[in-house]
């Protein structure tokens, strides 16, 4: 019979550093019980299988630590070290050699090419803070990658989990828990992360000028947007303006990611080699995973805005004044220009050339035009009746399983109203408590309003 050796993983809860307390071994019968334990509904223990070593697993605690079972004999592995810190020049053209500081915390010489700050302000710190190197094509756009833990969010499963990633080795630069707002980070920003599998021989996690992976506390099948209000999340913002300080533009250059694991098939290779912005897990050439769902992209990443600062124009003057943090590519990108437009405008002959407090010049808007509206009108309550059929009531469908409210139908969604569609109308309203005393699966003004169905 197979036997595992015990530990228990501790993250201090004031320095966050990691101690092992080793317990000994248990036969396969005590392991049952565990997964066993585990399986049932509410638990608060949640098995995770090691994704090197076979047979081995680990259990995450709502109390923050992290159980970790492998068996006695397990097979070899290959351990994944860091790349060694990159030698570079300073402005004299001098060598240097990045190097940590002494608590192991602080990295020393942030390359020039750097576009955005290494640590987000305030962030909890996990591990050595070196899980990765420098990335493999640097000229080419930077990205975020957005994942999900799979795991519950809350309580101190922010630990725990940060513990498995990096039992696992498959930590990101950045965890996140939407319930608490608590934001961690395993490295720098502008250094390679390792959540993501190869494609073939291209090293997915150092693609692009930076590569920010963020995990987020919550499942791919209810997304962690529902009912998340980011203006009571400073934590999100700071993590939000840090990507935008990086240059990573406000897009998802394959869409919104999908509502269902059937759903998550386009992982278009040129797409994510050639183009920045943001993109799913379930997006990317090479992976095989469909996190992190139907996620609002009205909230991932939104619109930067103007108030509290952040890259947005002067009012009324055409201009805008450089801040810590900007380069000419994030600047560009929140005012929907070219770097070229801003060079030429501005006279600036190297893009590297620019100060805080320096005020540029921005390109002339063409004459605004009347907005289009976003979303579909409400058609009224007697609109949605046995034997209505229209191409608003399929977008209603798509919109409820993009929002993973879809379960009730066994094909469709189709332009006939059905009680599939008021059903999962239904679901919806329930899900949300400003809306519990209408659900009775017919549309009100308040449910369409909360739908937003994109207008057709």
């Amino acid at each position: 019979m197979t036997t595992f050796h015990v530990a228990v993983d501790h993250p201090d809860p004031d320095t966050h550093d990691v101690t092992t307390t080793y317990l000994g071994t248990v036969d396969q019968a005590h392991v049952d019980r565990v997964r066993a334990i585990a399986a049932l509904p509410g638990s608060e223990r949640q098995v995770r299988e090691h994704p090197r070593r076979e047979g081995a697993f680990m259990v995450l605690r709502d109390d923050g630590d992290l159980d970790v079972y492998e068996p006695t004999s397990p097979a070899e592995h290959a351990a994944h070290e860091p790349d060694p810190l990159p030698e570079a020049r300073d402005d004299s053209g001098d060598r240097f050699v990045r190097t940590l500081s002494s608590d192991s915390h602080t990295l020393v010489n942030v390359p020039h090419s750097a576009s955005g700050p290494a640590y987000i302000d305030g962030v909890t710190r996990f591990g050595a803070q070196r899980i990765g190197g420098p990335m493999d094509t640097p000229l080419e756009p930077p990205r975020a990658v957005w994942h999900t833990t799979e795991s519950p969010a809350g309580g101190n499963y922010f630990t725990s989990v940060a513990a498995y990633l990096i039992r696992a080795g498959a930590e990101p630069q950045v965890i996140y828990c939407p319930v608490t707002d608590r934001l961690g980070q395993f490295g720098p920003l502008n250094r390679s992360a390792r959540a993501l599998k190869n494609d073939g021989t291209k090293r997915t996690n150092r693609t692009g000028k930076v590569c920010i992976q963020i995990e987020v506390l919550g499942r791919a099948r209810a997304p962690w947007t529902k009912g998340f209000d980011p203006k009571t999340k400073p934590n999100f913002r700071r993590l939000l303006a840090a990507i935008r300080a990086h240059g990573i533009p406000d897009v998802w250059p394959v869409g919104a990611p999908a509502a269902t694991a059937a759903a998550a098939t386009e992982r278009p290779r040129t797409t994510w080699e050639n183009k920045g912005g943001h993109y799913g897990h379930s997006q990317i050439p090479g992976q095989d995973h469909w996190d992190p769902g139907a996620i609002d992209t009205e909230i991932v990443p939104g619109r930067p805005r103007s108030a509290g600062g952040g890259t947005t124009p002067d009012t009324g003057s055409g201009t805008y004044t450089v801040k810590a943090g900007d380069t000419l590519t994030s600047i560009a990108a929140a005012h929907r220009t070219t770097v070229s437009a801003l060079l030429s405008l501005n006279g600036i002959k190297n893009a590297n050339q620019i100060s805080v407090g320096q005020k540029l010049k921005l390109p002339t808007a063409a004459p605004a035009k009347p907005p289009t509206p976003r979303y579909e009108p409400f058609p009224g309550t007697a609109f949605f009746h046995a034997g209505r059929r229209s191409p608003l009531v399929t977008a209603l469908g798509r919109r409820l399983v993009e929002l993973g409210f879809g379960k009730h139908y066994t094909s469709g969604p189709g332009p006939e109203w059905s009680e599939a569609d008021r059903r999962n109308v239904a679901d919806f309203q329930r899900s949300r408590p400003e809306l519990a005393g209408d659900a009775d699966g017919i549309p009100g003004p308040r449910t369409w309003a909360a739908l937003k169905i994109p207008k057709l």
